[in-house]
């Protein structure tokens, strides 16, 4: 059975790569019914760009319409498109990310397939690394990032999976439920989305059907610099949503206790010293155990001295990544501890 679906995104800046978007949309074995694009205030020339587009293809995306509002962020920008979409069904992706010609046909499959009683509320698609690099530098360094920080197939529990936003479907009765977007955070918004949709059906592990073929291309952080700031805006955000305790605490436990001590064994220790340091090593290995497993499958192509130099890049990688989120998630308490009074903050309620 067909169902007619509203395909949502928001974009901000993004003259240079919104023409990309355009054409995978226009693209689609199974095409969107809808297209809103809600655009958070550009001053990059980007509407301009979507509007020059339509006048050069105007039989490409004839069902394409453009929000504009200024100053909006990705979740108000969400929930402006869906307020605005006129199908039941939602799917949602990011600017950033490249669409497979087959994405939205899979990640409709389930509903597709399902009789009405099988049907659920939401459906997770996934996405994986875009690894295409400007050069063969840039290649190994983000061959390196999407090892230590994105998941692959093998890694999802699907009774447990929290889906991103960049691959998602949901009936629009699911989210007005789930109070839509939280306007109120900036990052993680989508993992509370997502957590107030499971809370919907608290009898199911989740309220999301697993479409793994959905699968969309996402490219990680080129830089160390811009890797940073990306972790510690989403450590700040688990501070202000108050998301991930016991991760965030076993992190300082790590670094603040745990290294020193082995360290301050290796070096001081009057028994066996060399504990200290072998300690150290397996913390390391076990560390970066899961991350040189993923190099292995993602680096296949390349030469063993460029695997060796991603290999080497994915502790650097590691500890950059928790130095941003151990300074990022008190931040983020701080900024949640000002506003304890704000009811919107306490979303668990």
């Amino acid at each position: 059975m067909a169902f007619s679906v509203s395909l949502i995104t928001t974009i901000y800046n993004e003259c240079a790569t919104i023409e990309r978007l355009l054409d995978s949309l226009a693209a689609q074995q199974r095409p969107p019914d809808e297209v809103i694009i809600c655009d958070g205030g550009s001053t990059d020339g980007t509407v301009a760009r979507i509007d020059a587009y339509q006048q050069r293809h105007p039989t490409k995306l004839p069902q394409l319409r453009v929000l504009v509002e200024n100053g909006a962020n990705i979740s108000r920008g969400r929930n402006l498109a869906i307020a605005a979409a006129s199908y039941p069904l939602i799917a949602v992706t990011d600017a950033g990310v490249r669409l497979p010609e087959s994405w939205l046909a899979a990640l409709l499959a389930p509903w597709e397939k399902a009789s009405p009683m099988e049907r659920g509320g939401a459906i997770a698609g996934f996405f994986l690394p875009d690894l295409r690099g400007k050069n063969r530098r840039e290649h190994i360094f983000l061959t390196a990032m999407a090892a230590t920080v994105l998941p692959l197939h093998d890694d999802i529990d699907p009774q447990k999976f929290l889906p991103s936003s960049r691959s998602v479907a949901f009936t629009k009765a699911a989210w007005a439920a789930a109070g839509g977007y939280p306007e109120w955070l900036d990052y993680c918004e989508d993992l509370i989305f997502d957590l107030k949709i499971n809370a919907q059906q608290p009898e199911k592990a989740t309220a999301f059907t697993w479409a793994p073929d959905a699968v969309v291309y996402f490219q990680p952080r080129s830089t160390l610099r811009s890797f940073w700031t990306q972790y510690y805006r989403y450590a700040r955000g688990d501070g202000k949503a108050d998301l991930w305790r016991k991760r965030h605490l076993i992190r300082y436990l790590t670094y603040l206790v745990a290294l020193p001590a082995l360290v301050g064994h290796g070096l001081w220790g009057s028994f066996a010293p060399w504990l200290g340091w072998l300690g150290l090593l397996a913390g390391g290995l076990f560390y970066c155990a899961r991350p040189w497993q993923r190099l292995r499958r993602l680096g296949q192509e390349r030469t063993p001295l460029e695997w060796s130099a991603a290999a080497l890049l994915v502790p650097v990688i590691r500890v950059v990544g928790d130095g941003a989120k151990m300074v990022g998630y008190p931040v983020g308490l701080w900024w949640r501890w000002q506003r304890r009074a704000d009811p919107l903050i306490h979303w668990r309620a």
